[in-house]
């Protein structure tokens, strides 16, 4: 079948196997003389080690710990300072000391129980408001701090003083767990003067890269192949370099393959999150109202270890302004250290957390000066041409107004605002939310670190074109995409063109399944290369084109300064969510969720609309339902039985329409989209609980004990407001519970 317009859908190149049950796993492979390996873990949130006593090991079982780590012991990334196995202390519960390797994964736990460690305790840092102090000394550093930043746009120093009002709030941000269906796991296998490591992963570049570095060895000795993945969400960015190192070590001492797949009760407590933020404005107003400057600091949790914490927080500090246009800005920003388990990436990248807290900022700021919250909005809104937070400038139209009227249509919002009666026996609100994604790498990450390469391979014999890239299929329905665009422009069936999971032996470093480039990037150097293809198509044989990376000369970016565009280009969002709260249980029924979306033309807008969904559920349950919490350094919530994602029974069907607007440098004038649907569901759903019960809410999850706690609280604010107003009838409170 051919391709007349690219955005109809087909069906994806990967459901028979997927939904027939065919596609193997990493957890249904099967090696000849294959072993398993068990972590051993810390049961301290900080402690030095003192020793390690093994018990003695059956014949053909044998421990693999720092000491068989032949190169660097330390998993490569921005500050390598997390090291594969633990050395002289352990920084979290949970972190690895050492491996259990053998034929009988039974005998593995017997053994694991007869080892035992001697731990001398230090005292800990279990929470991000005891960071900065330090009791026990800093876990990083001098002062605790993996990263800190700061930009500035405009002369905040000179209007604050000027301001008619300053406006200073807090919001806090949980974590939020990936809760994929499969679990981490990897597979190392020594073959012949090299290692070959398979697993679930979304970035194969990555784990060669951290293998080389703690292998010491050289890249040609190192392979990395991608299994199937059963989704990752960014839970498999950074992590899986640390279990592919432990699956590597294990296949070099033992000579065999060896496996290492999580169970989902190691998987939940001891693998990355999203990070807990507080996140603090300091709004200067005019005498109309208007924002004439913010001052903003956002402090992340990073956990024991940096990872990739510092790039999380840049994404939160250059999304911080939103879609609003703040004429003079400050932003500080800092990730701090505690004795939890690190925190990683997660879909979305930091934006999530900025998100909500600006967009309930904003509905604060207009209901304290008493003007519609979308209004206010859109008084402050960007526009084509106008400055971005770091300076940048938004080169492409901005459709928000376009988008914004649909969503009003869809949901009748503006009518509805304000206009539900008094009802104490179930509440109704609704709310909006607007935003944005920067799509791709920020700044001049794809020219001076990533270089992404592609290549097509047209057989001489079958006349079939291979893709070959580095990116990976976790769910998203990226092989499809990507051989629709091939296919488009050679003019060739869907089936004429194939793209099989990344064996780095075999496909260029076309860079890692993130930051929503995929498409936007590799997908559109694979649009060059099919028309370069399509030009040598008369050549005899088999013909190869490769393709790299050219970065636009229009985007100017100083990342020393955090000055220029900060992205090349931005997906655009409106969400609106409706609500009925029970007062007495304060439990939430969604009861509608209307979704407006800018990704520039959609590839296959079926694949879109299943980004849509999945990620304004996974937005509404990291705003109401997802809690997860930790006790002496511990999480708690170790199942999908006691964290609580939400299903399609949870919410109500989601209605959804989509505004093209194309991106001359996307293929087919496609944007990044798989990390926007997710971002605007938080701030739209706290918005809708915010006006059925009259509160302001400034914390997500929304649990029904923090709706008990804030309501209660304006309450007690309400009666003493009114005691003061001695009968003179106090407006304010009376819609508040």
């Amino acid at each position: 079948m051919k391709l007349d317009n690219i955005s109809i859908p087909v069906n994806k190149v990967d459901s028979r196997e997927k939904t027939g049950g065919y596609a193997k796993y990493i957890a249904d492979l099967r090696m000849e003389g294959m072993l398993y390996a068990k972590t051993l873990r810390s049961t301290r949130p900080r402690a030095r080690i003192l020793s390690v006593t093994i018990p003695p090991l059956p014949q053909g079982y044998c421990i693999v710990d720092r000491n068989d780590v032949p190169g660097k012991n330390r998993v490569k990334f921005l500050l390598d300072d997390q090291p594969f196995f633990a050395e002289d202390t352990v920084n979290y519960v949970g972190e690895p000391i050492l491996l259990v390797v053998g034929p009988e994964r039974q005998t593995i736990k017997e053994i694991m129980q007869g080892i035992s460690v001697a731990y001398q305790d230090i005292e800990p840092v279990l929470e991000l408001d005891q960071a900065e102090e330090c009791p026990g000394g800093p876990i990083y550093g001098e002062n605790n701090c993996f990263v800190e930043y700061a930009y500035a746009k405009g002369e905040p120093e000179a209007v604050f003083p000027a301001a008619a009002d300053i406006i200073e709030e807090e919001y806090r941000t949980g974590y939020q767990e990936h809760a994929y269906l499969e679990p981490q796991g990897m597979i190392g296998v020594p073959e012949a003067g090299k290692v070959s490591v398979y697993g679930s992963m979304q970035c194969p570049y990555y784990v060669k890269n951290a293998l080389i570095q703690g292998l010491g060895w050289d890249e040609s000795r190192v392979r990395v192949v991608q299994v199937t993945v059963g989704g990752a969400f960014g839970g498999k960015e950074d992590y899986p370099s640390l279990i592919a190192g432990h699956a590597a070590f294990a296949a070099v001492k033992t000579g065999r393959p060896v496996a290492i797949v999580y169970e989902r009760t190691e998987d939940m407590p001891f693998t990355t999150k999203r990070h807990p933020s507080v996140i603090k404005f300091k709004t200067a107003l005019d005498r109309d109202g208007r924002i004439m400057a913010m001052d903003v600091s956002i402090t992340l949790d990073g956990g024991a270890y940096a990872g990739i914490s510092g790039v999380v927080l840049q994404r939160a500090m250059f999304n911080i302004t939103g879609v609003y246009n703040i004429p003079s800005l400050r932003v500080n920003g800092k990730v701090l250290a505690t004795n939890t388990v690190p925190n990683g990436a997660f879909r979305g990248f930091g934006a999530p957390q900025a998100f909500f807290a600006l967009e309930m900022h904003m509905e604060s700021l207009a209901k304290k000066l008493g003007i519609p919250s979308l209004a206010y909005k859109q008084r402050h809104m960007v526009k084509q041409g106008d400055l971005t937070a770091t300076g940048g400038k938004f080169v492409h139209e901005v459709k928000l107004p376009e988008m914004i009227a649909i969503a009003d249509e869809m949901s009748g919002y503006t009518a509805k605002t304000g206009s539900y009666p008094a009802n104490r026996e179930k509440p109704k609100g609704i709310g909006m939310s607007l935003f944005l994604h920067g799509c791709g790498f920020t700044g001049s990450g794809e020219r001076d670190y990533i270089k992404a390469e592609v290549k097509l391979v047209r057989d001489g014999l079958s006349g079939k074109v291979a893709i070959l890239t580095a990116n990976v299929d976790m769910g998203q329905g990226l092989k499809t995409t990507l051989q629709k665009i091939v296919a488009k422009v050679l003019d060739l069936p869907l089936d004429s063109v194939v793209c099989e999971n990344p064996d780095t032996d075999k496909v260029p470093d076309s860079g890692p399944t993130v930051a929503s480039r995929s498409i936007m990037i590799v997908g559109k150097l694979l649009e060059e290369a099919a028309l370069e293809l399509k030009e040598r198509w008369a050549e005899p044989g088999t013909v190869e084109v490769l393709k790299k990376y050219r970065h636009p000369a229009r985007i100017k970016w100083d990342n020393a300064t955090f000055q220029g565009d900060a992205y090349p280009a931005y997906s655009w969002g409106v969400n609106v969510v409706e609500v009925e709260v029970d007062p007495l249980t304060f439990e939430v029924d969604v009861t509608g969720v209307w979704t407006v979306f800018d990704v520039g033309v959609p590839i296959d807008e079926q694949i879109i609309r299943g980004q849509i969904e999945g990620g304004v559920l996974q937005g509404l349950g990291y705003a109401g339902m997802e809690v997860m919490n930790s006790k002496d350094g511990r999480v708690r919530q170790t199942s999908l039985t006691d964290y609580i994602i939400p299903t399609a029974m949870d919410f109500c069907t989601i209605q959804t329409k989509l505004v093209y607007n194309p991106y001359d440098e996307g293929p087919f004038g496609a944007k990044g989209a798989g990390e926007l649907t997710l971002i605007g569901a938080a701030p739209a759903y706290a918005a809708a609980v915010a006006n059925a019960l009259g509160i302001h809410i400034s914390h997500i999850p929304i649990t029904p004990e923090y709706l008990m706690e804030v309501t209660d609280s304006a309450s007690r604010s309400c009666d003493n407001s009114k005691r003061q107003a001695d009968g003179a009838g106090d407006k304010s409170c009376e819609k508040a519970y």
